[in-house]
């Protein structure tokens, strides 16, 4: 398991599916205000919680942040009405389960490095 910062695969691909997530709205612009600024919020704030993942390979709550983050975005077309925009509603719930998956899959080497840590 890689404690090191910056090498974490699994925040690289919540990073990607942020960026991914902020930029869906220019090839799929659902016509529900709301689901376009879901979007670009929830993508921003994956970005940013994956880069403090990788800066931090020990802060296990970004990785909770993450899966959190995940479920949101995978529920955000049915609450803000743009589940029947295929484009937008399918990048939602895709990049949703790609977050949760990775969120949860990098929890085990997160802890470890966060006891890494505690222990001194």
């Amino acid at each position: 398991m890689d404690t090191k910062k910056w090498a974490r695969w699994q925040d690289y691909v919540a990073l990607l599916a942020g960026v991914v997530l902020a930029l869906t709205p220019i090839w799929f612009n659902p016509n529900e205000t709301g689901g376009v600024w879901a979007m670009i919020v929830l993508g921003v704030v994956l970005a940013g919680s994956a880069l403090w993942s990788l800066q931090a390979p020990g802060a296990v709550a970004s990785e909770w942040v993450h899966a959190i983050l995940g479920v949101l975005m995978f529920v955000a077309p049915w609450v803000l009405s743009y589940a029947n925009e295929a484009g937008a509603a399918w990048s939602s719930w895709i990049i949703g389960l790609v977050a949760v998956i990775v969120g949860l899959w990098a929890l085990p080497e997160s802890s470890q490095a966060h006891k890494k840590l505690v222990a001194g």
